[in-house]
């Protein structure tokens, strides 16, 4: 039996209220929350790990450097790139840390075979690749058994800002789009397609949510 997952496109949004609804929402929730999915463009950002250096961010300019809880190096968030932040119950789900990267790598995968272009993983470097180039990131947090954080998948956006960085603290690595690949410009396309292919690998059936950042109740202290 397939489980639920609520979908919710938020449109763009500013990334420290993101994560700390995200972080508020993995605290508060219980063995009966139902997982989500959250797919949402940011305002350009850089954001680095908990165990970046600061040697990888070379000259961020006007745009502001956060520091996070998640893994990974520093990366760059900004228009026209699908944000994707998977929210769940890793026993529910059946998966450990490992096959949860696994499979939201193999989803990218799978989306962008949607259009013929042809993705590969790389040994040691998480996220998707494409000839050499990166066009998805990862980088993942789990507290109390439960994701948050995730994805970054560069559609039809501005690059430059990857020049002012060490991508994912790789010196010089190259970074490519869906669009300079032969893909669609829109965003909403490549949603479909991710969504089917996400659900497709960790066994979900996908449910539309309201597009706002839910709130749930605190829990109680025992």
């Amino acid at each position: 039996m397939s489980l639920p997952l609520k979908v919710r496109r938020l449109g763009r949004q500013p990334y420290a209220a993101t994560w700390e609804a995200m972080s508020q929402f993995t605290n508060n929730r219980d063995g009966d929350t139902p997982d989500e999915l959250w797919l949402l463009e940011h305002d350009p950002v850089f954001t680095q790990g908990q165990a970046g250096k600061a040697e990888h961010v070379l000259a961020p300019g006007d745009i502001p450097v956060v520091q996070v809880d998640r893994g990974g190096q520093v990366t760059y968030h900004g228009p026209g790139q699908i944000v994707g932040y998977p929210l769940i119950d890793l026993r529910r789900a059946g998966v450990g840390v490992r096959e949860l990267v696994n499979k939201i790598e193999q989803s990218l995968i799978d989306t962008l075979a949607h259009w013929n272009i042809g993705a590969e993983r790389l040994e040691g470097a998480p996220g998707v690749y494409v000839a050499g180039a990166k066009v998805a990131a990862l980088g993942l947090r789990v507290r109390r058994g439960c994701s948050f954080h995730g994805l970054a998948f560069n559609v039809n956006m501005d690059l430059e800002p990857f020049h002012r960085i060490n991508p994912c603290g790789y010196k010089g690595l190259a970074v490519t789009q869906v669009l300079d690949l032969g893909g669609p410009s829109r965003l909403s396309d490549v949603e479909d397609a991710l969504v089917e292919e996400f659900c497709r690998q960790f066994g979900f059936d996908a449910e539309p949510a309201a597009p706002i950042l839910p709130e749930l109740p605190a829990r109680v202290a025992v």
